[in-house]
């Protein structure tokens, strides 16, 4: 796992604030989600970007391929566990849970499905895949919310090469591929970007 390979790293060199079950961890990602994640390595730098991240200062912004042709757009929110899967969050207008709102901004349209940029306003469970499937657009690949578009597409005879090729993608679709911040101690903003995965690369290319 990440928290074992930075404990080995770091020689247990970490924050304590999360003990011993998240060292170092500042926020995290949902599993199968590639891209950039901060680590704290003492107690008063994770303070500090946890406050940072508290106050929505730190800017996140992610990849994503989904299924379908979405416009440029915000989406806003309160996301709370779902009432009948507990595995699963859900979106509602209705002031009950966390507020949550992601601006949405098409990047490349491929017809059976698009790449889009993401900026994070807030950072919620599961936010960018309960948003995009929200609005009827789901992440390729999402075992939990993107399964009901796979019917729709499946007429698509013109496609059929490429909806098998984004059927069979093995995770969901999504990479987080900038972030900045104020650096704790030298108030200097950094900002580290990662490039795109070889799995999600490729899956552009075929669908090009």
């Amino acid at each position: 796992t990440l928290v074992n390979a930075l404990i080995y790293h770091r020689k247990n060199n970490l924050s304590s604030i999360n003990f011993k079950n998240r060292p170092g961890i500042i926020h995290r990602l949902d599993k199968d989600t590639s891209g950039i994640i901060i680590v704290a390595k003492n107690n008063s730098s994770h303070l500090n970007l946890a406050n940072q991240i508290k106050k929505r200062s730190i800017k996140r912004k992610y990849y994503a391929i989904v299924w379908g042709v979405p416009q440029n757009q915000t989406v806003k929110g309160y996301i709370q566990r779902h009432k009948k899967n507990r595995k699963k969050m859900a979106l509602n207008k209705t002031n009950i849970g966390k507020y949550s709102e992601t601006f949405i901004k098409l990047k490349k349209s491929f017809v059976i499905c698009s790449l889009i940029e993401c900026t994070l306003k807030t950072g919620r469970t599961h936010q960018i895949r309960v948003h995009m499937n929200y609005i009827n657009f789901p992440l390729v690949g999402d075992k939990i919310y993107g399964k009901n578009k796979i019917k729709i597409h499946s007429k698509d005879k013109k496609n059929s090469n490429k909806l098998l090729f984004l059927k069979n993608f093995h995770r969901h679709a999504l990479h987080a591929y900038s972030i900045s911040f104020v650096h704790p101690t030298s108030k200097k903003i950094l900002e580290f970007k990662s490039k795109l995965p070889k799995d999600m690369l490729k899956l552009l290319e075929f669908i090009s």
